[in-house]
């Protein structure tokens, strides 16, 4: 049986009714860019009117959690840093808490300032970030491995350089013990009118020249999945995936025995969502704010 499509109230109550928690993506979902989904912050608050409750799981490395906070209010929806699960976050709860990193140690970070700053919350250093310096084939030989890092990680970049592509190089190839790990490896990010690379088109990169292979911690990988359930202690069978993403949010929802939403206002369109060939979704609708009928 394919995904169901939610179209009339009496749907959406039964729907609702079904959960105790929804996690939700958040580009695609609740915004586009800088600009809310039609209608979707009056259904966030008919779902906390109700109980609910909500996290947000984002793979958006370039922006720290006190910062999404921000953004939530500017567009006008209520969300506290503990509502908000970032690849960011998770990289650095998975890094502290689950592999022990050695304080002694540096994190080498292609990525936004959402990752160094989740990182230095939990008392881990980076380096890299300020690595822009142009570099030519004479130079090269400036660049070598630092025994100060301990791991290369890497999220989405928009100032990336060959400078910062070489250090990691250098510092995966030389030293084996030296962690790899991505935020997510998402193939494309949204921007307006058009996709463009994402985390897993600048991953592509390292893997290839180093021949390693990274720990990936975003939807739909387990990492993350792992955290966001010991984090929020979830009943799997009451809760739900919200997402506009089939091969992220949807998969991620599957993975983790959740049910899962695709909203039509992203990446996924109808066709794709009841492609066989997609991941299943247990439901779609036209839109998150389209719950906004019912109160």
């Amino acid at each position: 049986m394919g995904p169901i499509r939610l179209s009339t109230r009496s749907e959406y109550e039964s729907f609702v009714d079904r959960y105790d928690t929804f996690l939700f993506d958040c580009d695609g979902v609740i915004w586009h860019g800088s600009t809310v989904v039609n209608n979707v912050p009056k259904v966030l608050d008919m779902l906390r009117s109700r109980g609910k409750r909500l996290v947000f799981v984002t793979n958006n490395s370039a922006t720290s959690r006190k910062d999404y906070v921000k953004k939530f209010a500017s567009l006008g929806i209520q969300a506290s840093v503990e509502e908000i699960f970032s690849s960011a976050y998770a990289t650095a709860v998975y890094l502290h808490d689950v592999l022990k990193f050695d304080p002694s140690k540096k994190a080498y970070v292609i990525g936004g300032a959402g990752i160094r700053h989740e990182l230095e919350e939990v008392g881990i250093t980076t380096i890299g970030h300020d690595d822009i310096a142009q570099v030519s084939l004479a130079t090269l030989k400036e660049i070598e491995p630092n025994v100060e890092v301990g791991a290369v990680i890497l999220g989405i970049d928009y100032d990336i350089s060959y400078r910062k592509l070489a250090n990691a190089h250098v510092n995966l190839v030389e030293n084996p013990d030296c962690l790899f790990i991505a935020t997510n490896d998402d193939r494309t990010l949204p921007g307006g009118k058009h996709m463009y690379p994402g985390t897993g088109s600048l991953l592509n990169t390292l893997v290839h020249s180093t021949q390693r292979t990274p720990l990936v911690m975003g939807k739909p990988n387990t990492p993350m999945l792992e955290c966001v359930l010991k984090k929020f202690s979830l009943e799997p069978t009451r809760t739900c995936m919200v997402g506009d993403r089939l091969d992220t949010d949807i998969l991620f929802g599957i993975k983790g025995g959740l049910s899962t939403l695709c909203v039509l206002t992203g990446v996924a369109d109808e066709a794709a969502v009841c492609s066989p060939e997609s991941p299943q979704a247990s439901y779609y609708i036209s839109s998150l704010g389209d719950l906004s009928v019912i109160q």
